[in-house]
């Protein structure tokens, strides 16, 4: 495959991709009854960090011989939970258990992101 076509539908995923999780995990912070600005603001800004990583390296690995992207995508599943969960501790003001926030959220919007997938692909 040219990179040419590579580049597309990788720069199409991480842009849809961000926007998904940004508005998932924004929509999670208000279902949850969160209303300070300061933290909806964190969320998207961590998010906007974390999310074009795990895209990106899923990316690498779904088009890597001998990988297997779905097994991939539980290191970076993981490492996005720790890493938000960690910004969340020392930042958020209204987030008591960031880490269960960050997971919590990261699976809201995982499972959204899959069943979009399973209707639309």
């Amino acid at each position: 495959m040219g990179s040419s076509n590579l580049f597309s539908p990788v720069i199409y995923s991480l842009a849809i991709s961000l926007v998904l999780t940004i508005l998932f995990e924004g929509i999670f912070f208000f279902i949850i009854g969160k209303r300070d600005k300061k933290d909806f603001l964190l969320v998207i800004l961590v998010n906007s960090l974390t999310n074009p990583v795990v895209v990106l390296f899923y990316w690498i690995a779904f088009y890597a011989p001998n990988w297997n992207p779905n097994i991939a995508l539980i290191p970076l599943e993981i490492f996005a939970v720790f890493t938000e969960g960690f910004v969340y501790k020392k930042y958020a003001r209204s987030l008591k258990r960031p880490y269960l926030f960050s997971l919590a959220a990261n699976a809201f919007s995982f499972s959204l992101g899959f069943i979009i997938q399973l209707i639309w692909f």
